[in-house]
């Protein structure tokens, strides 16, 4: 008869094997008592070139080689909740999230913390908190001149005084109403959270974070890598649970990787690709004039193979939109990304009309939900071969990649 902790252990080897991680019952009893039931997901080069894609919409016919599209809750559940907050990511788990993502920066005494940028003008109550007022600086970030408060001007305990605000209230307008409900929290609260819930649910909850602005951070002697480092190796869930590291900057996963190596089998680094136009705050500082757009291409595939394990490309390089604003054919992308040992995980899916696709709007104004429409636009990426994607409702993206219209 099977003790109660092969019982408890079952759902534990289930979630493993959904990250195709090779597991024993014995191996998930063990991780179960340890407390952490967790594993990485492997690069997707293990599987073979996709086949040429459908059209634009066809379902993608379930094979048995190729892992389901990982769900990846962009700041949480941000069209449900407020950026960014615990009850964003919550909320992510909670709606079937396979991984959540924190944007971090940094305060003035180094602590990482989730904004979507180190300026919280927009997305706090600090305007509004009369202690601050001579706080208001106007600074240089990433060659782009901003006036606000930034993170870095703050320790942890006075960003703790303040609360988030919605982002985007004329879109999200439900979120705005949960203004100043909600704390900034740390990263080591959401690797807290995501580990409770892990071990609640016996499914593995991955944590895919965001190094912002780390030439920046860098340059006002608040270095990230080191911290986002050393916040791994002093969390045992970190050490074990799927944890990926994005950045708009090579250099800091270089960086990382000189740091992780390929013994922690369980991190996975991810070149952000931006606009093709433009080029990476690092890359301007060396004084190299490529763009992200040389990225894309074949040399510039291969050569982000040296470091990363994926890309994050933004989704019009994977499906673009024609001229009347419906979806195109997919590009060459995921096929050529693939063929260099890469994944990729575009960004990101919203259910907005003002974010999606023309045909798949529906009726009323920008700020109105189609929640069908995001599931058929899903559905065209997971078509063209995609391994994971950003999301900013994991319900929907969850819709999508179970095939539950």
């Amino acid at each position: 008869m099977p003790s109660q902790i092969d019982v408890l252990a079952r759902p534990v080897m289930l979630a493993l094997r959904r990250w195709r991680i090779p597991v024993t019952a014995a191996a998930a009893s063990a991780m179960l008592v340890a407390g952490c039931a967790t594993a990485p997901r492997p690069k997707p080069h293990a599987t073979p070139a996709p086949a040429p894609a459908p059209a634009p919409g066809a379902p993608q016919p379930p094979t048995a080689e190729k892992p389901k599209a990982l769900v990846i809750a962009h700041r949480g559940a941000s069209a449900l909740r407020p950026e960014h907050t615990l009850a964003a990511y919550a909320k992510a788990i909670e709606d079937g999230a396979d991984a959540i993502e924190p944007d971090l920066v940094i305060t003035r005494d180094g602590v990482l913390v989730a904004r979507h940028e180190n300026d919280i003008t927009g997305t706090t109550n600090v305007a509004d908190v009369a202690q601050f007022a001579d706080r208001k600086r106007t600074k240089v970030i990433d060659g782009e001149r901003l006036t606000g408060w930034f993170t870095e001007d703050f320790t942890l305990a006075e960003l703790k005084t303040l609360r988030a605000r919605e982002r985007i209230p004329q879109l999200r307008p439900a979120n705005a109403r949960l203004n100043d409900q909600f704390e900034i929290p740390t990263f080591d609260e959401i690797v807290r959270l995501a580990e409770q819930a892990s071990l609640r649910t016996g499914k593995p909850i991955g944590i895919y974070a965001e190094l912002k602005h780390p030439s920046y951070f860098r340059g006002i002697g608040l270095p990230m890598e080191d911290k986002l480092a050393a916040a791994v190796r002093a969390k045992p869930y970190l050490g074990q649970a799927p944890l990926f590291i994005q950045c708009f900057e090579g250099g800091s996963l270089r960086a990382l990787r000189r740091t992780f190596g390929h013994a922690q089998p369980n991190v996975k680094l991810v070149q952000l690709v931006g606009n093709p136009r433009k080029s990476p705050a690092d890359w301007k500082l060396a004084g190299d004039t490529r763009t992200f757009g040389d990225m894309l291409n074949t040399t510039g595939l291969r050569e982000v193979a040296t470091y990363a394990d994926g890309i994050g490309p933004e989704k019009s390089s994977v499906v673009p939109r024609d001229a009347q604003g419906a979806l195109a054919a997919p590009t060459a992308l995921v096929r050529q990304a693939h063929a260099a040992s890469l994944f990729v995980h575009p960004y990101t899916f919203r259910p907005e009309n003002s974010f999606l696709p023309k045909t798949l709007q529906t009726g009323g104004d920008e700020a109105t939900r189609s929640p069908s429409g995001m599931v058929r636009e899903l559905e065209a990426f997971i078509a063209a071969g995609v391994d994971g994607f950003f999301t900013d409702d994991p319900a929907l993206g969850r819709r999508a990649v179970d095939g539950n219209r």
